[in-house]
């Protein structure tokens, strides 16, 4: 049964632990595909466009608490609050620390002083406004929420001149420590006893998947 509502999703979402935004190819395993046709992208006569599930995005990060990021193979999904303390556990221990003094550090710094910055606002406070450095930029973006040390706190829209939302909105990005508190960080176990606890989790929500694909979403 299709889900219909953005409560329905946040419940689904608390079930299953992990579950990516838009379909990576695994059949059935994305909130694009376990919701009903009608909350999925639609263009409207007026030449606009409306798609529920993507205009979910913010609630399910604020009611629900779960974590909203490029977690799978640098695409974007949510983790439960249950879960986030093994991912982040884990995944910290796949990918370096940043270096003191590094990009990523600065970048890092920049959200510790500011407590959450738009996309946009973190490119410029770290320097990156040159020609052909958004791209560079995300890149960073992208591996440090790959290791847990990146969130989106909220998604915040332009307003038109009555006063509307409008566009794709843009990512309200901080980091765990400050958005779920330093303990949701540290779940009093081994990195590798994180990774085996969630391999049996993705096992349970993909029973049909390889040893060779849980491998890869682990990594």
């Amino acid at each position: 049964m299709k889900l219909h509502s953005c409560p329905e999703l946040i419940d689904y979402i608390n079930q299953v632990g992990f579950l990516p935004l838009l379909s990576m190819g695994i059949d059935g395993w994305s909130a694009e595909e376990v919701t009903d046709e009608d909350c999925q992208y639609s263009k409207s006569p007026d030449g606009g466009w409306e798609w529920p599930l993507w205009d979910w995005k913010g609630a399910i990060v604020q009611e629900s608490g779960c974590a909203y990021g490029k977690f799978f193979r640098q695409k974007a999904g949510f983790i439960s609050r249950e879960w986030w303390p093994d991912f982040c556990n884990y995944r910290r221990s796949v990918y370096p620390k940043p270096e003191e003094g590094s990009i990523e550090d600065s970048i890092l710094e920049a959200l510790r002083c500011e407590g959450s910055l738009i996309t946009r606002e973190l490119r410029m406070a770290c320097g990156f406004t040159g020609p052909n450095m958004r791209s560079r930029f995300d890149a960073y973006i992208t591996r440090l929420q790959m290791a847990g040390y990146i969130v989106t706190e909220d998604f915040i829209y332009p307003l038109d001149r009555h006063g509307r939302e409008y566009g794709w909105g843009w990512s309200l990005l901080t980091t765990p420590e400050a958005l779920f508190g330093k303990e949701m960080c540290h779940p009093g176990r081994t990195p590798q006893e994180s990774c085996e606890r969630i391999g049996r989790q993705l096992r349970k929500i993909l029973p049909n998947a390889s040893d060779k694909l849980i491998g890869s979403l682990l990594k």
